[in-house]
């Protein structure tokens, strides 16, 4: 990857809807050079993917959670189970395996406390092998997630 690479990555990251031509302009290469570096960056996976930012406000997605989850094992199996079934639930938008007292911790969206109560009942509660849990609520958002850096 060089300084060009790093150019259009930093750019698609802030926003993926630029055109060729203004991502190339941005990278000082031409138009086809700029294709076909940004399709190679596809092909050696450094872009996954494209996405919209949605605002979470405008979703009426008010309430931040952080979910600190422990397991009652730490085994493989019980691992495993868990970190499939967090996946079947769309109210759960972040798991982290973590180090230190927690197993994971667990990123929920909601529309208000009571909500986040029907989040807790009807899928935090239904995890498999969760000995505890504790909720910590995001009182503002200070920096937002906006990419990893790059070059």
């Amino acid at each position: 990857m060089d300084r060009s690479d790093a150019i259009l990555l930093a750019a698609l990251q802030k926003d993926s809807s630029l055109s060729i031509a203004d991502l190339a302009a941005l990278a000082n290469v031409s138009s086809s050079a700029c294709h076909r570096r940004i399709k190679s960056l596809e092909a050696a996976g450094f872009i996954r993917g494209y996405s919209a930012t949605l605002d979470p406000q405008k979703l009426g997605l008010k309430l931040n959670a952080f979910v600190e989850i422990t397991l009652t094992s730490q085994s493989s199996e019980a691992m495993a189970a868990f970190e499939r079934a967090v996946l079947d639930y769309s109210d759960i938008l972040e798991c982290h395996l973590m180090s230190g007292s927690a197993d994971y911790i667990l990123r929920v969206c909601a529309r208000d406390l009571e909500h986040f109560d029907s989040i807790h009942r009807d899928c935090l509660s239904r995890l498999p092998g969760v000995s505890a849990m504790r909720s910590s609520f995001a009182i503002r958002t200070i920096k937002r997630w906006r990419g990893f850096p790059v070059g």
